[in-house]
């Protein structure tokens, strides 16, 4: 999968890409020459959040977790374009530079949106799809999860004194996340500079881009995008979601034979931090005949 310098660590393999005018980084798990899964994060979160993940599926795929621009160790956008198409445009180029043929893709939240939006503009690049609490918007408007998480960015600090105050942000925000899931948005999200923790990933300019995209009077119809998936597609939804409603999943699997759904229990919108043992199964038993 390309020529890009990589350097071995404890949990994957570090590469670096120019991709869109920008430098990005990813991890790849497990064997290359096994079927390639390609994780897309969530909004404030970055590529080694599916490091359970690729733990659990390396010895069948070759686990890829992309950090997203602006976010982890990829380049900010200068002209703050943290838009669904910017994301998709970047996705088409890394699997353009790597020489990927067809693969499987998943995505949580705005990760989500970015896979399912590839894969209606890019038909039969994908072995399957997997949208972690993800879909499109109800046509009545904002969800609950989505007003919650509006909120969240408005209010959020651009900086703390030090790690125990990212560390209690990061506990009040994500009340039901794993202690493990804590420490590595805190060890991942955070770099310390002149004597402060700040964010690594550009709170701002992904802040204004998110709110701008809800609140916009035309937002984003990926209900087309669902009825163009022409692969195995699996939902999974926190059975506690405040963001992807159990109505809205049931109209997705009407809209395309396609897709099926699956309730993860005791988890809610973060539903790889909030139960990974069940979410590590669904996952896998998805996957289990490729």
């Amino acid at each position: 999968m390309g020529t890009e310098a990589a350097m071995a660590d404890e949990t994957g393999r570090s590469h670096r890409v120019e991709l869109n005018g920008l430098g990005f980084h990813y991890l790849t798990w497990g064997d290359p020459r096994h079927p390639l899964l390609i994780c897309l994060h969530g909004l404030r979160s970055y590529g080694r959040t599916f490091e359970g993940v690729a733990a659990a599926l390396e010895g069948r795929f070759h686990v890829l977790a992309l950090d997203q621009r602006g976010r982890g160790e990829s380049d900010w956008d200068p002209g703050r374009n943290y838009f669904t198409p910017a994301y998709v445009s970047d996705l088409e180029a890394l699997v353009a530079r790597l020489g990927i043929a067809r693969f499987h893709l998943l995505g949580h939240s705005m990760g989500g949106m970015n896979a399912l939006l590839y894969a209606a503009r890019n038909p039969g690049r994908l072995q399957s799809l997997i949208l972690e609490d993800s879909g499109p918007e109800a046509p009545e408007g904002l969800s609950s999860g989505l007003t919650r998480i509006l909120g969240e960015l408005e209010r959020t600090p651009l900086s703390f004194a030090d790690l125990e105050a990212a560390r209690a942000f990061w506990r009040s925000i994500r009340p039901n996340v794993t202690a493990e899931a804590i420490e590595s948005r805190t060890r991942h999200s955070m770099v310390e500079r002149d004597g402060r923790i700040v964010w690594r990933h550009d709170q701002e300019g992904i802040a204004a881009c998110r709110i701008a995209q809800a609140r916009a009077t035309e937002r984003l119809d990926l209900w087309p995008a669902i009825d163009a998936i022409d692969c195995p597609t699996l939902v999974l939804r926190g059975a506690r979601s405040d963001y992807l409603d159990a109505g809205r999943v049931r109209q997705m699997c009407a809209r395309n034979a396609h897709i099926r759904a699956s309730e993860i229990p005791d988890a809610g919108h973060y539903v790889h931090d909030d139960n990974p043992v069940a979410f590590i199964r669904a996952v896998s038993d998805f996957l289990q005949p490729f």
